[in-house]
This record gives C-alpha cells, sequence and structure tokens, in this order.
C-alpha cells in the first residue's frame, strides 16, 4: 500500500525559509514524476513544481528563483527548498507523484498536506 507523508511546515516569517520534505512508502518500482501543490482558502490548488525521472523541472512563475525542487531516489523522497518566502505563498502543500507500485501499475497518489504561514 502506498502512502505519501508530508513534513515540514510551519510558521515563519517573510523572508525566511523552510524546507518540505515528502516520504513515499510501499513496495515502489518506479517514479515517473513527483511534483508539489498548493491550496490556499478560497483558491483553486495549483502547481508549486515538479520533477521528473529524468531529473527536469518546472516552476510556477510565481516561485520561479525562490523554490528549489528535488529528490532522493534511493529514499524515495521529495523535497521543496523555499527561500525568500512571501506571505502569498501562504497554503496547505500537497505532495503528488506518478508511480508503479507492486500492487499496481502507474498512477498518482497524494499526500494530506502541510501547512506553511507566512507572516507580514
Amino acid at each position: 500500500q502506498v502512502q505519501l507523508v508530508e513534513s515540514g511546515g510551519g510558521l515563519v516569517q517573510a523572508g525566511g525559509s523552510l524546507r518540505l520534505s515528502c516520504q513515499a512508502s510501499g513496495i515502489i518500482f518506479s517514479i515517473n514524476v513527483m511534483g508539489w501543490f498548493r491550496q490556499a482558502p478560497g483558491k483553486q490548488r495549483e502547481l508549486v513544481a515538479r520533477i521528473t525521472s529524468s531529473r527536469s523541472t518546472d516552476y510556477a512563475d510565481s516561485v520561479k528563483g525562490r523554490f528549489t525542487i528535488a529528490r532522493d531516489s534511493a529514499k524515495n523522497t521529495l523535497y521543496l527548498e523555499m527561500n525568500r518566502l512571501k506571505p502569498e505563498d501562504t497554503a496547505v502543500y500537497y505532495c503528488n507523484a506518478d508511480l508503479e507500485s507492486l500492487g499496481s501499475g502507474f498512477r498518482e497518489y497524494w499526500g494530506k498536506g502541510t501547512l506553511v504561514t507566512v507572516s507580514s
């Protein structure tokens, strides 16, 4: 049974930094793409950043130059380094993965989210 668990969220002042982690558990054979999404109250969930199996990356324009996404294949862990945080970055951040496991072919999984609050 595959699970994604996020950690690292919290309260930080504007201009500060946080590093989010997402660990995938279960018997995983292959990961196609992993990414971070976020959702603020009253707004739609949006893609923040993603990274493919070939390590190519994409970032939302609002975070480009401030956030860095990375993955550790040996640990099945995804990271998001967030720098120069702004109040508008406040949201619940969700880990997402398209992967193949022992019990299933490729399919999409979601974590339960971790809250990031940036004070002004």
